[in-house]
């Protein structure tokens, strides 16, 4: 990837709605040469797709939490119930698996603290692949993007 690559995917984090024309003005290419490196990115995989950014408040969801997950056991059949927990569940946004104290750390929306409560309860701690939860509830988001540094 050289420069232009790299300033066509700042300004389509930015706005991915921008034409090929607007980008190409933006970074001193052609509407053709833009559609080009823009295919070329997407095949690559480097675009992984395209979406709307909704505001979490606005559609009514007002709590942000981050849950720590233990699991009971780490073999193949529990992995896969917790895998499946994490994907059939639209409140957590984010799962990784992490270091540290936790086996996993979730990122989880919901309308308002109750909601939280009974998605922790009767999701997470019925569940007989968790042993042990623990949630940090989001007081003041300070930053949020997701959005890749472009600067190289």
């Amino acid at each position: 990837m050289d420069s232009f690559d790299w300033k066509m995917l700042a300004a389509l984090q930015a706005d991915a709605r921008l034409t090929n024309q607007e980008v190409g003005n933006m970074i001193g290419l052609s509407a053709s040469q833009c559609s080009r490196r823009r295919t070329a990115l997407e095949e690559a995989g480097v675009i992984a797709g395209y979406s709307a950014r909704l505001d979490s408040k606005a559609v009514g969801l007002d709590v942000l939490a981050f849950v720590h997950v233990n699991l009971q056991a780490h073999d193949a059949k529990s992995l896969r119930a917790f895998q499946r927990l994490v994907e059939s569940d639209d409140a957590i946004q984010e799962a990784h698996a992490v270091s540290g104290d936790a086996d996993y750390m979730l990122k989880v929306v919901a309308e308002n603290l109750e909601q939280l409560a009974d998605f922790v309860t009767n999701t997470l701690l019925v569940s007989d692949t968790i042993s042990h939860v623990k949630s940090y509830v989001v007081l003041k988001q300070m930053k949020q993007t997701s959005q890749l540094p472009t600067k190289r």
